[in-house]
């Protein structure tokens, strides 16, 4: 048993988009990342996915049923994607955010392009 500093942490971390493991329960990964820029549309088929801003703010965009539609995440707030909504992260600054999800789940789901990590290294 370890306690984590997220600041420490998220210090460590230099790129955009490449999330770092921080922990793991149950078969979920706790993952660490910054958002800079926009992400690629995808979805995931069999994994929901938690956002928690920890620094900045970020939008969501979201395709659903051909309803387009964003939301803005600020800091202290989270946001949970269900399985097959396609989204796509995009920030304006350098936003902090911690990722749970099941360690199955690939960064870029169902689409494999500049952004995709297939292994994560931990922080």
């Amino acid at each position: 048993m370890q306690k984590i500093n997220l600041t420490e942490k998220f210090s460590l971390i230099r790129e955009h988009w490449n999330p770092r493991i921080a922990g793991e329960l149950n078969g979920q990964l706790v993952k660490l990342v910054k958002f800079q820029g926009p992400f690629t549309w995808h979805h995931h088929e069999n994994e929901d996915e938690m956002f928690l801003v920890v620094k900045g703010r970020f939008r969501m965009d979201f395709r659903e049923k051909d309803l387009d539609r964003e939301e803005w995440i600020e800091q202290g707030e989270f946001v949970i994607v269900p399985r097959g909504v396609e989204h796509r992260p995009f920030a304006e600054e350098e936003c902090e955010v911690l990722l749970f999800e099941p360690a199955s789940t690939l960064n870029t789901g169902n689409i494999e392009d500049k952004f995709t990590r297939k292994t994560l290294e931990r922080v």
